[in-house]
């Protein structure tokens, strides 16, 4: 296996037992405690919850097929549950860890043990809490090599994380709350990290927070494992005098191709090779987040840095020692262009074939129109209520004007096996499927509909229904989802996630989809597969699965202010006609609810 780069030990911690590469599956175990500490930055000490007093947390690394065993011991005071994103999770949903979907929360100084393979799957992926706003802090890389010890591309010398997170001094259960009852624009992070290091942008009385630093040999190539782990926004990567080729995103193998900027999504990773092939001297490496230009609300930009350093600077090169490091140019915070071609230039590597692929260009079982948009709901169960930012309503996320309700009682998947109620009380919030179309056809995309003011475009628009969504699936089924990006009272981007599944990303664009238009630039040749698919600012994705995963899986926008209001529903995917095709029992160590 190639080695981590020096001085990231720390997140590369595994107990591996059984043989090494090429041999039999392994048991990779680990003891995840999650606890709060003290961690300073900018002046402050904040109060952080994390997984080994570790931010970011520690790696989990294995080898395809492998058996991953995690024990966590919850000694915060939160309900706590670790989603393993990217992972499909086959036949072992109790296992994928979405918060009252798969399980009710680890109470805590309780514990609770994590079982899953990771089969037929190369590549990066992440870990995180996937209760409330908690991921910010709690997440680490997943990296899972393959059994043969080769890649379909060069081999790295060097594997290196390269995780993109915030740092956030504000109470983050409460930071969730807030965008729960409509969002607030003041909830921000103070900073942007890489590896957890602020970088010099990032000051303190006048002493500049540490950069990741990445040590590089003139001719060796490195493979940067990209992680956008941050609540908030894509960000925009590059490295100084070095170009990058893009292989992987998703655990997933790309055709390749060279760039010199990367966007990553909220939720996504991308692998990239960088050779270091420029003069000996010192580089930034720079991650900038976009935001849709007013008049969208505006957040501060945020940007972090790190450095490449080579090992043999000559000792009188005064512009590399003396110097600050090359800054590259970046895109402007407020391109939306940028992302959207990098996206559109990912085309899928299958070495062998991908045996889903000839499924899903032939005859589709279920088709669904998602938009994905923010309406707004009436204060106290009202029936009717000003709107247009008055106070008598707040603002919803939805898909397809319902904003998702997170159960009450009872996860889903529980619910689904043992039957039982899903929202209890007086009042409660209806189960409803989740609907193919949106309620009604207008210009999704019209940017009249962004402003939030009393009489606005919007304000006929803005009613919103609050369920918990479902969509049932027959085994085996071939879905394809459009999603719709819409221009209401926002004109964001919208990284959609499904858990226990990937799928093939066919097309993408701008404006309103027409599948009388658009199905002729589907690719069915040799499309991206996928967990999270970067759905453009005011455009569309049109993505195809197979849904052979029995389970109940949840999708959502994977920004966390979007998730919270309410983009999200619940794909459930029924049983198959054997026992290898059934879903079994849950573990008997499940947590229990208690709200």
């Amino acid at each position: 296996m190639p080695p981590m780069a020096a001085g990231l030990v720390v997140f590369f911690f595994a107990v591996l037992f059984s043989a090494a590469a090429g041999g039999d599956a392994a048991v990779v175990e680990h003891t995840f405690v999650v606890n709060q500490v003290r961690m300073r930055h900018l002046c402050n000490d904040t109060l952080v919850t994390v997984v080994n007093g570790q931010f970011p947390g520690p790696a989990l690394e294995a080898t395809e097929g492998d058996t991953v065993v995690v024990h966590l011991v919850n000694q915060s005071p939160y309900g706590i549950t670790i989603h393993w994103h990217g992972v499909k999770q086959r036949l072992t949903c109790w296992a994928d860890g979405a918060g009252m979907i798969t399980q009710c929360p680890i109470q805590p100084n309780t514990t609770f043990t994590y079982r899953f393979d990771v089969t037929g799957q190369e590549g990066t992926l992440w870990w995180h809490s996937h209760v409330s706003a908690l991921r910010a802090t709690l997440h680490g890389i997943i990296v899972i090599r393959p059994r043969s010890g080769s890649y379909p591309f060069p081999k790295p010398d060097v594997e290196v994380p390269v995780i993109i997170g915030e740092w956030w001094q504000r109470d983050l259960v409460k930071v969730d709350k807030n965008f729960s009852i409509g969002g607030s624009f003041d909830d921000n992070p103070a900073a942007i990290a890489i590896n957890g290091k602020l970088g010099d942008l990032y000051n303190c009385s006048g002493v500049a927070e540490d950069n990741f630093v990445l040590d590089v040999e003139p001719g060796k190539t490195y493979m940067l494992r990209l992680v956008n782990a941050a609540l908030f926004s894509e960000y925009y990567f590059k490295v100084a005098g070095h170009k990058l080729t893009v292989v992987g995103a998703d655990a997933n193998y790309l055709k390749p191709f060279t760039t010199d900027v990367v966007a990553v999504a909220a939720g996504e990773t991308i692998d990239v090779l960088m050779v270091a092939d420029a003069p000996p001297c010192r580089y930034y490496m720079a991650a900038l987040a976009n935001q849709p230009p007013v008049p969208d609300p505006q957040i501060p930009v945020f940007v972090s840095r790190g450095v490449v350093q080579y090992s043999n600077i000559p000792k009188d090169a005064k512009n590399c020692t003396e110097k600050s490091p090359l800054m590259p140019v970046m895109p402007d915070q407020h391109d939306t262009i940028t992302t959207f071609y990098f996206h559109g230039n990912l085309t899928g590597l299958q070495p062998g074939g991908n045996p889903l692929l000839p499924q899903v260009r032939g005859r589709v079982d279920e088709h669904l129109f998602l938009t994905l948009g923010k309406g707004s709901m009436c204060t106290n169960n009202k029936t009717s209520c000003k709107r247009g930012g008055n106070p008598e309503s707040f603002e919803v996320a939805y898909i397809n004007n319902v904003s998702f309700h997170l159960p009450d009682t009872t996860a889903v998947l529980q619910a689904r096996y043992y039957g039982g109620k899903l929202n209890g009380g007086r009042g409660a919030v209806p189960v409803q499927d989740l609907p193919s179309r949106p309620p009604r056809a207008f210009n999704f995309t019209d940017p009249a509909l962004i402003p939030v003011v009393p009489g606005g475009k919007m304000e006929e628009l803005e009613p919103t229904r609050k369920a918990t969504m479902t969509r049932r699936f027959a085994y085996n089924a071939t879905v394809e989802v459009v999603f719709q990006s819409t221009a209401t009272m926002q004109s964001d981007s919208n990284p959609m996630h499904l858990h226990g599944h990937d799928f093939f990303v066919l097309a993408q664009g701008h404006g309103n989809y027409d599948a009388a238009r658009d199905v002729r630039s589907y690719n069915l040749v040799d499309p991206p597969m996928k967990n999270t698919v970067q759905v453009p600012r005011l455009g569309w994705a049109a993505i195809r699965f197979v849904a052979d995963n029995p389970g109940a899986w949840f999708l959502h926008c994977h920004f966390e202010f979007h998730m919270a209001m309410g983009m999200a529903a619940v794909f459930e995917v029924d049983n198959g006609p054997t026992l290898e095709t059934t879903l079994p029992p849950p573990p008997s160590d499940l947590p229990k609810c208690t709200r």
